[in-house]
């Protein structure tokens, strides 16, 4: 019985310590359309001195939006974050051509676990990202 209870106690204190759901989330709008971009794949990199340490890559949904992209498993720790939106390939599934077929958003965490949100307005030659809630 102390194992099981011993188990529980270490599970619950290890996801109280790991990032909650949401904490970086992101979502890409059409600005042409006005319509979600789904299906675009995503990277999230960490500056690590001189170099970026890949931490987690995922694709927007249907409605164009990833609710959980930094692994719920790990803290998000204060640093220098990338956020790479790969849009050449969305665009070409539109039978469109881009100008920006890679949107990389370098961002700060300044808290640990501190709730993000990145919206990406995008279009073929153009695009518009902040610090969304």
């Amino acid at each position: 019985m102390k194992l099981v209870i011993a188990s529980v106690i270490s599970l619950l204190s290890f996801s109280a310590l790991a990032a909650p759901e949401g904490t970086l989330s992101v979502h890409i709008l059409n600005q042409q359309t006005g319509l979600p971009s789904p299906g675009v794949q995503i990277e999230l990199d960490k500056q690590q001195g001189e170099s970026w340490q890949h931490i987690a890559t995922g694709k927007t949904d249907a409605d164009g939006r990833i609710k959980s992209l930094y692994p719920q498993a790990e803290n998000m720790e204060p640093g220098v974050y990338k956020v790479t939106f790969k849009t050449g390939d969305y665009f070409k599934s539109q039978n469109m051509n881009t100008f920006f077929p890679v949107v990389p958003v370098i961002f700060n965490v300044t808290k640990q676990n501190q709730k993000l949100h990145i919206p990406l307005l995008l279009s073929q030659y153009g695009y518009s990202t902040y610090r969304g809630s």
